[in-house]
């Protein structure tokens, strides 16, 4: 079954309010305050709706978030049972610093079509939808996923680009690719629309890999689900806690290679308004007593791909 194309405008109200909410508290360097005010407008917008939805992704655990936790029921009750996966401020350090790459995330399915990701780390890699499928894999190693990138898209490792976080845990990763010497973009946050980056020629990234939010990787890949692209995933456990935590989750093959048919089943919206201007979508901009909005939204059914402009009046 495919989700109402009105289901859209939905979305993007909801990340745009969110988007909103944060302007006050933007570079004043208070992260839990400008995620505060993300969190409680999401919140309060998809309990708006006429939906029975449940947070498979969110803030965590009952535990460590009171608002938008893993489990959460929310809506205002109805027929449509939906998963919901959210990130109500992904790049809380860039809102908080004002600095660019804050958005507001979610992505929907139909129950059960979403994975139920643990709060752990996850292995993954986006690839370009230009790339052939069995180019590239998680197994594969470093070098030989970048030589059959280049192969397939016939061009030199040199202009090969590869996207990943900045991290010391990915120095060796990056000591490889200088000694290839491929492209390399460095983000220092925004796990999410870092894997974005491979869906469209303009952003000149061919894959983005490495480690990052295993949550992070589900949202991605809702979006590179209706766009062709491919992602790969596979978690990481850093002890018993994480390991028992997702034992809950039914994950009990601990060294698994998640697929995308895997993570994201049938239909999908996904949006990410910005928050602050980012390679994915501008912030928001005030114009004329009114606020603007930039969304990237893909409704996978529709073979919807586009950026959403939205204007919502000041109120005094």
């Amino acid at each position: 079954m495919s989700l109402d194309k009105k289901l859209v405008a939905d979305m993007v109200k909801i990340t745009s309010s969110a988007a909103i909410s944060c302007l006050k508290f933007l570079g004043k360097n208070d992260k839990e305050l400008v995620d505060k005010a993300a969190t409680d407008s999401m919140r309060n917008e998809i309990n708006k709706l006429k939906i029975n939805g449940v947070v498979v992704i969110g803030e965590g655990e009952l535990d460590e978030a009171p608002m938008l936790h893993i489990g959460e029921k929310l809506g205002a009750g109805g027929n449509l049972e939906l998963d919901i996966a959210v990130d109500p401020l992904e790049g809380t350090n860039f809102a908080a610093k004002n600095l660019p790459g804050a958005l507001s995330v979610i992505s929907i399915a139909e129950k059960g079509n979403l994975f139920n990701a643990p709060e752990t780390y996850m292995d993954k890699l986006a690839v370009s939808g230009k790339v052939p499928f069995e180019a590239t894999d998680l197994d594969f190693s470093l070098e030989k996923n970048i030589q059959n990138i280049a192969d397939s898209m016939n061009k030199d490792i040199k202009d090969v680009t590869v996207c990943l976080l900045d991290r010391p845990r990915h120095k060796e990763i990056i000591t490889k690719l200088n000694d290839m010497k491929t492209k390399i973009k460095l983000i220092t946050d925004g796990d999410v629309s870092g894997a974005l980056l491979v869906t469209d020629d303009k952003y000149s990234v061919d894959i983005f890999l490495g480690i990052g939010g295993g949550p992070e990787g589900v949202l991605a890949a809702s979006a590179i689900d209706a766009l062709g692209c491919k992602f790969q995933g596979r978690f990481l456990f850093k002890n018993e806690k994480d390991i028992s935590r997702a034992k809950k989750m039914g994950i009990n093959d601990l060294n698994k290679k998640y697929d995308l048919k895997e993570i994201v089943k049938g239909d999908s919206i996904f949006c990410a308004t910005g928050i602050t201007n980012g390679d994915l979508v501008n912030g928001v901009n005030i114009k004329d007593n009114k606020y603007i909005t930039e969304t990237f939204v893909t409704h996978k059914s529709t073979n919807m791909s586009k950026t959403v402009v939205s204007e919502d009046t000041i109120k005094t």
